[in-house]
């Protein structure tokens, strides 16, 4: 497929309102402007135009990431930070997001999560249905050492 290149005025108006429309990350805003057959030069001139005018800014967006992650996918701090990485986005910033995570709230959604997988797992023996309860949570992205406890107790329980 061929690209089609657009002048640089309309490509920043495109990519204004992309920016404007949800937080993206630095990258993503690259690989669009290529997508619009921008030069390398044009897309770090772009980028930094972005940014001074405050349309980019990847501390803003880890942190709402972060947050919509984990409050609307359940998603663990692991697996948020490898998909932060994912999206190039710098270490710095990948820990400011996960700090704006409140903890109260991450342990309430750890335990949560933990007691509905396990009550789901009627038909399971004790052993198998810890063992599938902690794969669920380390998919879902929580730390081994927050949630082997919670999985203990409801064995014990």
């Amino acid at each position: 497929m061929k690209k089609v290149r657009i002048g640089k005025e309309q490509a920043i108006q495109r990519i204004r309102h992309y920016c404007a429309y949800q937080e993206r990350a630095q990258q993503e805003v690259r690989d669009k402007l290529y997508e619009l057959g921008m030069t390398m030069d044009e897309v770090e001139e772009i980028m930094s135009d972005l940014i001074a005018e405050n349309f980019l800014n990847e501390e803003r967006f880890a942190t709402q990431f972060a947050g919509g992650h984990f409050r609307i996918k359940g998603w663990g701090k692991v697996k948020i930070q490898h998909a932060l990485q994912q999206k190039r986005v710098s270490s710095y910033n990948i820990k400011i997001g996960l700090r704006a995570i409140d903890e109260a709230a991450y342990m309430k959604t750890l335990q949560s999560l933990a007691t509905k997988k396990w009550t789901s797992l009627k038909g399971e023996r004790g052993l198998s249905r810890m063992a599938k309860t902690q794969a669920f949570l380390h998919q879902r992205g929580f730390e081994p050492i927050l949630y082997q406890p919670i999985v203990q107790a409801l064995y014990k329980a």
